[in-house]
């Protein structure tokens, strides 16, 4: 059987050492361990609690520590990470336990060194001494580096900036898309609680089910294409686009073909849907997808979105731009991603505002363009637009209502601690001319 704390330290040895993805880290190595579900729920929440809180630990790990933090190594650093994080935020495991674990972690150079510290840390009472500057003592708390706090600041002031940064995902619950053209949300929420679960429909995102449930226990109902995993910030994108019956439609940046499915479900698979991504190798997924949903009018096309294609100009009903973004608006569920430089971001906002202006070239006059992010950062969104619609006078901003959530200048950011769903940023707009 494989053990979920040294599972946890080696994802978080490889992501120290070459920034992986947290999310790919743990399907890959779940996928490919024999653990039972309550060991991979612990594997997953130590290895994400250590991440969302690195900043904060390697703060104790500096206060306690007879070296200072850059001559620690690697390996015994990350295991002090993983030991502290289960002594300051896991109650449930017993402090002997997680010392032990520790200790038989390290390498034998090592063990001594992590011994002392963590039983220093107990001895004294798991006090940890914060600096007096609030700001200071915030950036600790919270894990957040002093540049993502102040880009967040510029964006929305120091309060909700504030509330964006601290806000901790309680709602474990899947996100699921039904599968109109084979069951109703209904029938689905039927079977869900008949195994003993509490869906519930999602208040604004159409034909979403909100489930405790693991996934392993749906994967017959996805096999049988009755219904997929998909966010409520990609269904409400696609929800916008509001496509139908016998339309023209095309996904600009389609992978892994979420949005997609759901416009083709909204189109009853009756039209014509064109999901393009510039990553050949991943379109095999649409095409299973597809397939299993029984979407029949899907085609796929490798293609770099910001290339014109000329047979593509105004001969679309409507045209979806989900561009690739900086994902700040996921950073509770993926915490990798606050500690990337920013300066990996800053060419983002050209090749989302290229994207934009390609897919601006497909719509018909009266059809509609929707731009979408899951990032939080004005540049890639709200000054996008604005450059977008200075710039082409034959477009104008649609308003939107979502259950009372209403656009202002047909936009509107969703943020996690106000509408409990990811941080994400929603555009719609119609071509007048």
């Amino acid at each position: 059987m494989s053990n979920p704390r040294e599972l946890a330290l080696k994802s978080l040895i490889k992501w120290s050492e070459d920034g992986s993805f947290s999310n790919l880290e743990i399907n890959t190595v779940i996928s490919r361990s024999n653990m039972e579900a309550q060991d991979s729920a612990l594997y997953t929440l130590l290895y994400l609690g250590v991440i969302e809180n690195a900043i904060y630990l390697d703060y104790v790990i500096a206060q306690y520590s007879s070296l200072p933090l850059s001559k620690i190594d690697q390996d015994a650093k990350n295991i002090l990470r993983l030991s502290l994080y289960q002594l300051l935020f896991c109650d449930k495991i017993p402090e002997y336990s997680v010392v032990n674990e520790g200790v038989n972690l390290a390498r034998k150079r090592s063990k001594g060194f992590v011994n002392g510290l963590l039983r220093s840390f107990i001895r004294a009472g798991k006090s940890v001494k914060l600096p007096k500057d609030e700001k200071k003592r915030f950036l600790l708390e919270n894990s957040v580096p002093e540049e993502l706090y102040e880009l967040f600041v510029d964006s929305f002031g120091k309060d909700v900036a504030r509330e964006i940064l601290s806000y901790k995902n309680e709602d474990k619950s899947l996100s699921l898309r039904v599968n109109t053209l084979k069951a109703t949300r209904g029938e689905i929420i039927k079977c869900l609680t008949s195994q003993g679960y509490k869906p519930e429909a999602s208040s604004i995102a159409c034909d979403i089910i909100k489930c405790n449930c693991p996934i392993s226990k749906i994967e017959g109902l996805i096999s049988d294409g009755k219904l997929f995993v998909q966010d409520e910030s990609s269904r409400i994108a696609s929800q916008l686009v509001e496509a139908r019956e016998e339309m023209r439609v095309i996904d600009l940046c389609a992978c892994p073909g979420g949005k997609s499915f759901s416009m083709a479900i909204d189109m009853k698979s009756r039209g014509s849907l064109v999901s393009s991504d510039l990553h050949k190798n991943k379109l095999s997924l649409i095409e299973k997808g597809a397939a299993r949903l029984g979407i029949d009018i899907i085609t796929t096309k490798e293609q770099d979105a910001r290339e014109l294609v000329k047979e593509y100009e105004n001969s679309f009903d409507r045209v979806l731009c989900d561009v690739p973004c900086s994902g700040l608006g996921v950073i509770f569920k993926k915490p990798d991603i606050k500690y990337k430089s920013l300066k990996e971001i800053e060419k983002l906002p050209e090749i989302q505002l290229g994207i934009l202006r390609a897919g601006a070239k497909y719509v018909k006059v009266g059809g509609y363009l929707v731009y979408s992010t899951c990032t939080l950062n004005k540049k890639e969104n709200q000054d996008n637009i604005e450059k977008f619609l200075l710039e082409n006078k034959s477009f104008k901003p649609v308003e939107f209502s979502i259950d009372g959530i209403n656009s202002q200048g047909g936009v509107y950011t969703f943020l996690p601690h106000v509408n409990q769903t990811d941080g994400f940023f929603v555009a719609k707009m119609v071509r007048v001319e």
